[in-house]
């Protein structure tokens, strides 16, 4: 008689962690490396194929300022689906890592591809959705007319505009501000509409650069709800945060110091390899490793 569960070994593609998966003949099976966070679709008996591709790849990027290296040779890589922390003190390269990968600074050197795309590819720009940490709206208008531009900008009909614009109010919780001036909104308020402008148009990768600064516990709690939602349905985020207690939500994290990535993983697993049991514990005790 044979058995109808089948034992799958499989190996993580990106950390070569080898995974024990079990199922029924035909059955669809998710898995999820335990290293480093990796998912992917294993069928049984047939051999697994993971779906899940690299969104970010990036090859020694370097930035400099005159003698200043902000970021030093930084490779990393994040693939479709996965929320990705930059975690790191003012200083350490954050925003302008994701300033490069939004072409809103050139390199100095090193490369990237966006979407599978070299990140000089303008057309890659349209499927991206940017939240800079500055306010980055259009204060002497309307919340509605910020959203309304942003939307036009990239090419939304009004028929997508619309009901989107409605969506984006409720999930930032700012529908009875629609026709405020933004001038006059709280900077945690301008926040929120940053990142319904950034959310518009359903990009398939979004850059988040602390956007939780500003907002009460309850709707950071939301937001998080949300990254988590669009995350399974495909969409890629790579946010910076301050709060480490956002970062253990990540699926994995890159931990900086003064330009360099010197650690990288699930915060469950560099909590491990640290014996510490907070993401804060776990980077003093390597950037202490680190230290010259």
């Amino acid at each position: 008689m044979v058995d109808s569960n089948l034992q799958k070994h499989v190996r993580c593609p990106s950390c070569q962690t080898v995974l024990t998966s079990t199922g029924s003949p035909g059955e669809v099976v998710i898995v999820t490396c335990p290293s480093c966070g990796t998912r992917g679709k294993v069928t049984f008996p047939l051999q697994p194929v993971f779906e899940y591709k690299p969104v970010i790849q990036t090859h020694q990027l370097t930035k400099r300022f005159g003698s200043f290296t902000a970021v030093d040779n930084l490779s990393f890589t994040v693939r479709q689906g996965e929320i990705y922390g930059l975690i790191g003190p003012n200083g350490s390269g954050k925003t302008t890592i994701i300033k490069m990968l939004c072409r809103l600074l050139r390199p100095s050197s090193g490369n990237a591809t966006i979407l599978g795309q070299p990140f000089s590819n303008k057309p890659v720009m349209t499927e991206i959705g940017y939240m800079p940490q500055e306010t980055a709206l259009y204060v002497d208008n309307t919340v509605h007319e910020n959203l309304m531009l942003f939307g036009r900008i990239y090419c939304m009909s009004k028929e997508q505009l619309i009901p989107r614009e409605q969506e984006m109010l409720r999930f930032v919780n700012l529908e009875e501000w629609r026709d405020t001036l933004v001038s006059t909104l709280s900077g945690g308020m301008k926040h929120r509409v940053s990142l319904a402008c950034a959310l518009l148009h359903e990009p398939r990768l979004l850059f988040l650069d602390e956007p939780t600064v500003g907002v009460d516990p309850e709707l950071r709690a939301t937001f998080w709800g949300y990254f988590e939602r669009i995350t399974k349905q495909g969409v890629t985020v790579l946010i910076t945060t301050h709060y480490l207690d956002e970062a253990d939500r990540c699926s994995r994290v890159g931990l900086l110091r003064q330009g360099h990535l010197i650690a990288e993983g699930s915060p469950q697993q560099l909590k491990a390899e640290t014996g510490t049991t907070s993401l804060e514990q776990a980077f003093c005790k390597l950037a202490g490793r680190t230290m010259v």
